[in-house]
């Protein structure tokens, strides 16, 4: 009692000292007490896909400091095994040194949940650490008895359901949707803490106030980015260009860390990552809503995988747009919709449902001048990852500006984000989107929704050169192909 009572009442201090109005209870059925929630992420992720919930959870009136996140590299798991098992073992023993609690909440995602009920199930001591676990669209399998268990899953069948769990299924939610929607976190939230919470979304906090720290991470290892200066500049959110000097200025060393930063909630940014020598990496995120500790910038070594895909050009930009949640193209009236420079390039053919993608890569595929949405582009293939086959007027220095609008299809209206149209000769561009729709003022009232400022001009778009004639083989009647049944949902796919 001594100890749930210590941990409260750090939460409730945490509460008032950055404006959160609501504290959790810890007199909830089924234990409900409060303890430190670590998040182990799938492959090709990182901690970012549990910021949404993390900021949910701290509206609701979670410490900060009690929400952590395991990030590790998922394409050497399994063989990375051993390190990856006591890496959560030192991070357990931090946050229960931090907190006084003697057992923490273990939330897993995808390849996540492979990693965690393969940690809970290979020690008894370890799972003893753990009061619950939460797994999300991953692996139904079980976990020790003396954990409590709630398996949360998406599209898919039915049948997914973990043993001896609490199971919930939203079938209309997306493999990585899942992980950030607000209907997933009601359910975590109540099966941890035993109520329901005050406020499903994020409250927002004075825009004034807020600040922000997190990592610089090399995709898809999730080593910290290092031997390079993280620059922080405040932006014009019609065109992207700087408004002055850096407002930050950060040397990346170790696990990439940085902050915490002030930022204004009415302002954009831009993230810089600058390496001697080597071309400036722009990331824009959409504003910030409230204080956050997981903030993600994702980068590349320049030489890395992510730059592989594509080939530079001096009169087109290459942009990469990233989201937590599904780009879907082939849902009708229930697809998404994302428009580069006013032209919508999500269709049904690259952006399916079944291919799950977050992150869209822009490019001029084969550096042709030429655009065609449904050609096969790299990175096609990867999972969660779509290329895209488009021409963005670009130069150097940027001759104007870069439009990219999104239509959620969980939203309310448009939003945009304004970026200078920097060649791809000299420059490498990415926007990171919220995954989240909806936020409320601090009395619980809807809040306002994210920004869509008009962008500026972009530049003008040079001609296409004609396409390459077609030679067609000889016309024959094709064979019938032979009857089979309609294919099912997507499968789970780590």
């Amino acid at each position: 009692m001594v100890r749930r009572l210590f941990v409260l009442t750090a939460v409730l201090l945490a509460a008032v000292a950055v404006g959160y109005q609501t504290p959790v209870s810890s007199q909830a059925s089924g234990d409900g007490a409060v303890r430190p929630i670590l998040f182990v992420h799938g492959f090709m992720g990182s901690g970012q896909q549990f910021e949404t919930q993390a900021l949910r959870f701290t509206s609701n009136g979670y410490a900060p400091d009690l929400i952590d996140v395991f990030e590790h590299d998922s394409l050497a798991y399994p063989g990375s095994q051993a390190q990856v098992w006591a890496g959560l073992d030192a991070r357990i023993d931090a946050l229960l040194a931090a907190s006084g609690a003697d057992q923490i909440y273990l939330v897993g995602h995808s390849q996540g949940t492979g990693v965690s009920q393969g940690y809970l199930n290979s020690d008894p001591a370890r799972a003893a650490r753990v009061a619950a676990y939460v797994n999300l669209d991953g692996f139904p399998g079980a976990v020790p008895e003396t954990v409590r268990a709630l398996a949360v899953w998406g599209e898919g069948s039915a049948e997914r359901q973990m043993p001896g769990a609490t199971n919930v299924q939203f079938a209309n939610q997306g493999h990585t949707q899942v992980v950030n929607s607000p209907e997933t976190f009601g359910a975590m939230y109540e099966f941890l803490l035993g109520e329901a919470p005050t406020f499903a979304e994020i409250v927002r906090g004075p825009a004034a106030a807020i600040t922000i720290s997190g990592r610089v991470v090399l995709f898809p290892e999730n080593r910290g980015a290092h031997d390079a200066t993280l620059e922080v500049y405040e932006v014009d959110g019609s065109s992207g260009r700087r408004l002055g000097g850096p407002v930050a200025t950060v040397a990346l060393s170790g696990d990439g860390d940085f902050g915490p930063l002030n930022v204004d909630g009415e302002h954009f940014y831009e993230f810089a990552v600058v390496r001697p020598g080597e071309s400036v990496h722009h990331v824009y995120l959409q504003r910030f809503v409230t204080s956050s500790r997981w903030v993600r910038i994702l980068t590349s070594e320049p030489d890395g995988l992510a730059n592989s895909f594509w080939e530079p050009s001096a009169t087109a930009q290459n942009l990469v747009v990233m989201r937590n949640e599904e780009w879907w193209g082939d849902q009708g009236s229930g697809s998404d919709r994302l428009a580069i420079n006013g032209r919508d390039v999500l269709t049904a053919g690259n952006s399916p449902r079944s291919n799950r993608t977050i992150g869209v890569f822009l490019h001029d595929g084969g550096v042709d001048g030429r655009s065609d949405l449904e050609a096969d582009v790299a990175p096609s293939g990867l999972p969660f990852l779509i290329g895209i086959d488009l021409v963005i007027p670009a130069g150097d220095p940027a001759p104007g500006t870069t439009s990219v609008r999104a239509w959620p299809r969980n939203g309310s209206g448009p939003e945009a984000v304004c970026v200078p149209a920097y060649s791809s000769a000299a420059h490498r561009s990415s926007i990171q989107m919220h995954n989240f729709h909806r936020t409320l003022e601090a009395d619980g009232s809807p809040g306002a929704g994210h920004a869509d400022p008009v962008c500026a001009a972009a530049p003008p778009a040079p001609p296409e050169p004609p396409a390459p004639p077609v030679t067609r083989p000889p016309t024959t009647t094709p064979a019938a192909p032979p009857a089979s049944a309609r294919p099912g949902g997507p499968a789970y796919t780590g």
